[in-house]
């Protein structure tokens, strides 16, 4: 029945039109509306693993079915869940617009949802404005009006400037090659990589990907949005909206010609400054959210390196880097959530005598730390090190060592946020932070997760593998 190829999306549909309707008929209640949200998103991560095995095309070619989609649906499911596990006290979020707030996130998931299989250039960007649209949203519902607004303004701002580049883009990819189906495309870049309209038009369209990325040039709202955004919805940014966009960046670029030169050359710059720009400015940041923005840029200059290296230990490092950021970013989301006081943006040095208000906090923190950095045995070290190899294998040296010293940079500010929580004397005596049993149970998950992965990654390998054999 080809209705259940698109089970995942029906699913988060259903329960964004829920929250729609409930928003019109029922007043605001956040225990009961918390409650609805997390039944639901736990719905769709259990239709989503139950669609993993879906393959085919539906909607006359412009939507695909394959592994790597569907697992791709499985962590931006999983994400949301993560997320929704955040938000049984949404400090930040005014009581009348948190039905709203869940609307948005279902919206933005469905819309993710949709990107990661769109085969058609206009799908494609349908999907990723329908997304965007809901962030820009969400970042303005903060409290302090004035912060999320400010944040909001400039997102929505730097996303239209982008998204104009990407049309302009499809606009020229299409008058060189006349086709709008990524497999149409596969057949005809060959011939037209040389070709300056097909080639700029190709890069203007990844420039309205990489402003989801964060990539430089198009980083410039990451920090203040970060900073601006209630702190759920930072968490939301960094994990699941990065993971959906990697996923697209690989199913176009796997549409184009893997030898040129051009696409090659202006990728490989824009790797090494966003991870340089991106741990350098992570030095001098004060504001915890600040600092994880910069360090969002960084780990995206790193994830370029795999897609750059074209075939399929490229692509599945690239996958499998996106599937450990989605794990350690909402980590540290998870502790600045609930240590932040009354979701007021937490400073770097309000982590002081952490280890002693909540060890198993102190000890998520660090272990989702080092494994940003890569330190062994991590899922973070696992997945750099799978990255450099590939790179390694196509001869990428020079990008290599760029990245390893750039890694070793990184080390220093993300030791400044271990120091804090477990050197550090607190400026006054701060009471112990208290944990409900699930979140223990959550936290003590997202920890042996990272270990265990880190250990012992070859299951996560070969799927990562499988999902890149899918796409090519």
């Amino acid at each position: 029945m080809k209705w259940m190829l698109f089970g995942p999306e029906t699913g988060i549909f259903l329960a964004a039109f829920f929250f729609l309707i409930l928003s019109m008929w029922r007043k605001p209640n956040p225990a009961r509306d918390h409650m609805y949200a997390l039944v639901l998103s736990a719905l769709g991560v259990a239709v989503s693993l139950a669609c993993v095995g879906a393959e085919g095309f539906l909607f006359s070619g412009t939507y695909r079915l394959d592994l790597f989609s569907q697992v791709f649906k499985v962590a931006l499911a999983s994400g949301l869940f993560l997320i929704v596990c955040l938000c049984a006290s949404l400090e930040e979020i005014k009581k009348r617009y948190r039905q709203e707030f869940y609307f948005f996130l279902f919206v933005c998931t469905l819309a993710m949802m949709l990107l990661v299989s769109a085969q058609h250039l206009l799908t494609i960007l349908l999907a990723l404005e329908l997304s965007s649209y809901s962030l820009y949203l969400l970042v303005t519902l903060r409290r302090n009006e004035d912060m999320g607004l400010e944040a909001g303004i400039k997102y929505f701002l730097t996303g239209i400037f982008a998204s104009s580049i990407m049309i302009f883009g499809m606009a020229l990819l299409y008058g060189a090659t006349q086709a709008v189906y990524l497999q149409d495309l596969a057949q005809v870049m060959p011939e037209l990589m040389n070709s300056p309209a097909a080639v700029i038009g190709m890069l203007l369209i990844f420039g309205g990907f990489f402003f989801k990325l964060a990539v430089y040039p198009f980083h410039i709202w990451v920090a203040d949005t970060y900073q601006g955004a209630p702190d759920q919805v930072t968490a939301y940014i960094a994990t699941a909206s990065k993971v959906a966009v990697i996923a697209i960046v690989l199913r176009v670029i796997s549409a184009v010609d893997q030898n040129s030169a051009y696409l090659v050359h202006v990728l490989a710059v824009l790797s090494i400054t966003s991870m340089t720009l991106g741990n350098l400015a992570a030095i001098t940041q004060k504001d915890m959210k600040r600092l994880l923005g910069y360090s969002t840029i960084a780990h995206s200059g790193y994830v370029l390196i795999g897609i750059l290296s074209v075939g399929t230990a490229g692509y599945a490092s690239a996958v499998f880097y996106a599937l450990a950021l989605l794990v350690m970013k909402f980590t540290v989301f998870l502790v600045v959530v609930v240590v932040s006081p009354r979701g007021r943006n937490l400073e770097i040095e309000e982590l002081a005598g952490l280890h002693r208000r909540s060890p198993l906090l102190a000890l998520a923190l660090m272990v989702s730390v080092f494994s940003l950095a890569g330190i062994p045995p991590t899922v973070g070290f696992a997945g750099k090190f799978f990255v450099f190899m590939a790179a390694m294998d196509k001869g990428l040296f020079v990008l290599v060592l760029i990245a390893m010293v750039n890694v070793v940079v990184s080390l220093y500010y993300y030791l400044l946020v271990i120091k804090a929580a477990y050197l550090n004397v607190p400026r006054e005596t701060l009471p112990p932070v208290h944990l409900s049993h699930p979140m223990r149970c959550l936290t003590g998950s997202l920890i042996a997760t990272m270990v265990v992965v880190g250990f012992y990654p070859t299951p996560l390998i070969q799927l990562s593998e499988a999902m890149a054999r899918s796409l090519m």
